[in-house]
């Protein structure tokens, strides 16, 4: 398995997974679909195994107010045939070495249990406007002490809601 930067010629096939990874949400394909055609910046990365792409993770612009204040990390998904073998995992780790993210407050709305392996811990502050007790939103190297409500790109609303973690965790 090797870990590269997405390329616009393989935009396609990151929709194509992120529609396996999550089949009751169209929410994250249309995200995506979104900010790459709004060109958004989005620090994504791909790993792929036997020319194929098997997993997909990004960080777009955490804002509070007009002023960048970290990265959201969304989504990060696995094709559903390398779940559960460690694949999400070496691809978050790789990401959170990367140096547009390894010294950037970072934010996400997922499954505690599995972000907690990584560092990430419950955010108090700021407030997740998708998750109205930030019970699933988490935040590494975030020193925030305002009460404010973070921003996130447009598109995220554009794409319809945000689905919260049901219990099952996908990576």
């Amino acid at each position: 398995m090797k870990i590269q930067r997405l390329t616009e010629e393989n935009r396609p096939r990151v929709y194509a997974l992120l529609r396996l990874a999550f089949p009751e949400s169209e929410y994250e394909a249309s995200l995506l679909e979104n900010l790459h055609k709004n060109n958004k910046t989005v620090h994504e990365w791909v790993s792929v195994h036997r020319n194929k792409i098997i997993a997909y993770i990004a960080f777009t612009p955490a804002y509070h107010g007009k002023n960048v204040c970290g990265l959201h990390l969304a989504p990060l998904a696995v094709t559903p045939e390398f779940q559960q073998q460690g694949v999400g995992s070496e691809l978050l780790r790789f990401a959170l070495r990367q140096e547009e993210i390894q010294s950037q407050p970072l934010f996400v709305l997922g499954e505690p249990d599995y972000y907690k392996k990584f560092g990430f811990t419950p955010c108090a502050l700021p407030i997740c406007p998708f998750d109205k007790n930030n019970a699933h939103f988490l935040s590494l190297r975030n020193a925030t002490t305002a009460g404010f409500t973070v921003g996130y790109e447009a598109e995220f609303m554009m794409s319809g809601k945000p689905s919260r973690p049901k219990g099952k965790k996908r990576r």
